[in-house]
């Protein structure tokens, strides 16, 4: 299911070479992301409620959220704009990995449409010495033109274990979370 969707909304090849082998169960208190499905940024803006994938006991991950459509899907002169990194995650509790850059909600700019949110998970082949610069979810600073492909790469993650993704579009939210970037 998450190989079909990642090609439907071309995912593949826009952000990865290979769909992940496996759905990301991903929840947004009641809102459930399925494979693509169309939300809005104001039910999106916290971190999830409910983010799961088979993990291996004692493996460590890596999740990704990034958007391919900066700042729109016609003109992405900006893509990658990355949302959320965080590795050494222990199983599936990502709040217990370390954070290179904090959750941000979805926050498309007006009138460039619906934009493609990405969350991807990857096993680690071990512990990772990042030297990434930690980004707060206070500042829009070195989000913009990053790339999950060169990441994996740099990191040796090799395929994405999960993934899922929903699309979003401008709604009253953006304007705040323009605010909480400095943007």
């Amino acid at each position: 299911m998450a190989a079909e969707a990642f090609k439907k909304h071309e995912v593949v090849p826009d952000v990865i070479d290979k769909a992940p082998a496996n759905v990301l169960e991903l929840r947004y208190g009641a809102v459930k992301i399925e494979q693509g499905n169309v939300v809005t940024p104001t039910q999106v803006k916290d971190r999830p409620t409910v983010l799961n994938w088979p993990a291996e006991e004692g493996a460590l991950y890596t999740l990704i959220k990034t958007d391919p459509d900066a700042p729109s899907r016609a003109e992405p002169k900006f893509r990658e704009w990355h949302h959320w990194v965080v590795v050494n995650i222990p199983g599936t509790d990502w709040s217990k990995g370390e954070v290179l850059s904090d959750f941000v909600g979805a926050g498309p700019p007006p009138k460039t449409g619906l934009h493609r949110y990405v969350f991807l998970v990857y096993k680690q082949p071990g512990k990772l010495e990042c030297d990434e610069e930690r980004l707060p979810n206070t500042s829009g600073k070195n989000r913009g033109g990053w790339s999950a492909r060169k990441f994996v790469q740099k990191y040796n993650l090799g395929d994405p274990v999960a993934g899922n993704l929903f699309q979003a579009e401008y709604d009253d939210y953006c304007p705040l979370l323009y605010k909480q970037l400095g943007m």
